[in-house]
């Protein structure tokens, strides 16, 4: 069971969302070689989800939605990022304003 670094694929994540003229951020940094990683998805300030990515069954890693509904406010979705970063110390936050949200999340549930 192998998986990049957190910090490689943190970049790789950044430079994809910069490539297409997207907002990206590290809103959280966590532990450089073994964090685990939160997405929050966003597309023209509007929240439309979270993505996490989790050891499956099958002992690789996969992204799936976690966290507040699209409708969330602020106040929810910083209360889940404080919960989980309060469990979790290596824990890291990307924080993205997308314009194609739906496709962002599809590719990235689809290429685990």
């Amino acid at each position: 069971m192998s998986r990049l670094p957190t910090h490689v694929e943190v970049g790789g994540i950044l430079r994809r969302a910069t490539a297409a003229g997207d907002f990206a951020a590290v809103t959280k940094k966590g532990d450089a070689e073994r964090g685990s990683l939160l997405i929050f998805v966003a597309s023209r300030g509007r929240h439309v989800s979270i993505l996490e990515r989790v050891l499956s069954v099958e002992g690789d890693y996969r992204w799936r939605q976690v966290g507040p509904s699209d409708s969330a406010s602020s106040a929810e979705i910083a209360d889940f990022l404080a919960k989980r970063a309060r469990f979790d110390d290596d824990l890291w936050a990307i924080e993205l304003d997308i314009a194609e949200p739906e496709r962002f999340i599809a590719e990235t549930i689809a290429s685990a």
